[in-house]
């Protein structure tokens, strides 16, 4: 094995385990690290067995992981009957809670989905039931990307080996 493709290799493991990781800690673009190493892994073998249309199915899924990610929170708080500046708010909620870590993944969506709804009407109820809906959406987006991303890694490996 020469030099380079041991690199590429190396480099391809070193994406894969951070992008796993990166599924669940918010400091990583834990999708497009996983795709990266996928793409690293394919290139390294010189797309022998994984090609174009594969790598072409791995970035539509590495979108739809990005997209279920950040909608996720809007539609959970929408489903528990938020008003469409609460469901923005959980959006925005998600975008800002990514820069205080994990904490602020967590809760982001929750605040973002209340305050919106405090701004169309001031009761805390209801604004607290859109906050619920935004951690629930959270939650089933996280899974959902989770799902995603082994779903790239199973989808690369039949393409290897099968």
């Amino acid at each position: 094995m020469e030099f380079s493709t041991l690199l590429l290799w190396i480099f391809a493991v070193i994406c894969v385990i951070a992008g796993l990781a990166g599924l669940i800690l918010p400091a990583l673009p834990g999708q497009l690290l996983i795709f990266i190493g996928l793409l690293l892994a394919a290139w390294a073998e010189d797309f022998a067995y994984v090609g174009a249309v594969t790598i072409a199915v791995l970035a539509i899924l590495m979108i739809l992981a990005y997209a279920v990610d950040f909608i996720a929170g809007a539609l959970g708080a929408k489903r528990f009957g938020a008003s469409r500046m609460a469901a923005l708010g959980a959006v925005v909620g998600a975008i800002v809670g990514i820069f205080f870590g994990f904490i602020g993944v967590l809760i982001g969506p929750f605040i973002g989905a209340f305050l919106g709804e405090l701004m169309v009407q001031s009761k805390f109820e209801t604004a607290g039931r859109a906050g619920i809906g935004a951690w629930i959406g959270l939650i089933v987006g996280t899974a959902a990307k989770v799902a995603l991303g082994f779903s790239m890694l199973g989808i690369f490996l039949l393409a290897r080996f099968v």
